[in-house]
């Protein structure tokens, strides 16, 4: 029987991707708990059959005024204190400033911190890992580029899920904004007469989209969303969490970053991500630019990447 406790700290889109794929290898060798933010269905659902999930108010979402943040931090340390216990034996950060809070508890209980970089990072360490760094057990890294970000991190591989059923071509073109959606993206492939066409929008209003297209199958989540990607054709996604998903189903990506997303990558990192995976960068949003992009992905093949979720997982279980 599992005898280590570890609790993930699931901050909610990519983030609860890193969590879930390292969920997937630890299911079975550890007793899972995890935190995910406040009113995350999604996060609270996928990783529910994994063990027992909570809430914890997140203090700065992709919008959030600057002047709410404060107040909702402290706010947020107020419950983390109920939340992170001495039975735990490893607290792990899946990164943004939701897991500052637990750290910082797991760090004054001398509970083992995991720190996980974002995969998406190459020219500037993200906050959360940077602050985290000096009071982890070990910094987490994808990418041996992201050394120079972080340089007491240790490269495991990208934290890609296992995949869950065979992929196959439903000869269908995945369109998705992730858990925030992406507005811009959406618009410009709106105004095509592509016929086959799974839209995942998260919190953008899907109405719009519906009586445009009514042919499309369009829907805001999905906690079983591997299984629109593992019968893509052409997975046409932000610059998230997403990316690797489409990796493990071998599915051609395109890959269109949010303007609006500021407090996240960039541009430069966008880039160097899609030398990685072997992807197509669409910069400038556009209905040419995309079907140019989704037609350049078709040509190209996704390339077999290092398990880095299992290799992490393995590092927990010896702690």
């Amino acid at each position: 029987m599992p005898t280590k406790n570890v609790l993930i700290l699931a901050g909610g889109g990519g983030h609860t991707a890193y969590g879930y794929a390292l969920a997937q290898r630890l299911y079975g060798k550890a007793n899972l708990h995890f935190l995910v933010p406040e009113g995350d269905k999604l996060s609270f659902e996928r990783l529910s059959k994994f063990g027992t999930v909570e809430f914890l108010l997140k203090p700065r979402e992709a919008k959030t005024p600057n002047r709410e943040f404060i107040p909702r931090l402290m706010k947020a340390f107020v419950e983390a204190f109920k939340k992170v216990s001495n039975d735990f034996d490893v607290v792990v950060s899946t990164g943004s400033n939701f897991c500052i809070p637990p750290c910082f508890y797991a760090w004054m209980k001398g509970i083992p911190i995991v720190n996980i970089e974002s995969s998406v990072r190459f020219t500037k360490a993200s906050k959360s890992a940077l602050l985290l760094q000096p009071f982890s057990a070990i910094t987490v890294l994808h990418w041996e580029e992201q050394k120079k970000l972080l340089r007491r991190g240790i490269v495991v591989g990208p934290l890609i899920p296992k995949p869950e059923i065979e992929p196959w071509n439903g000869g269908y073109i995945l369109v998705t904004g992730g858990t925030l959606g992406h507005k811009r993206l959406f618009d410009a492939i709106a105004e095509s007469n592509l016929k086959n066409v799974f839209l995942q929008t998260g919190k953008v209003n899907p109405e719009p989209y519906r009586r445009r297209h009514p042919e499309w199958k369009i829907l805001e989540y999905s906690a079983k969303f591997y299984e629109l990607v593992a019968g893509a054709e052409v997975v046409v996604t932000h610059f998230g969490a997403t990316i690797l998903e489409a990796l493990v189903y071998r599915k051609p990506t395109v890959v269109v970053p949010n303007p609006e997303w500021t407090r996240t990558a960039g541009v430069e990192d966008a880039k160097n991500y899609v030398k990685k995976v072997n992807a197509v960068l669409v910069l400038e949003i556009n209905l040419k630019n995309l079907l140019t992009g989704i037609e350049e992905a078709k040509r190209r093949r996704a390339p077999v990447l290092i398990d880095g979720a299992q290799k992490l997982a393995d590092m927990i279980i010896n702690f």
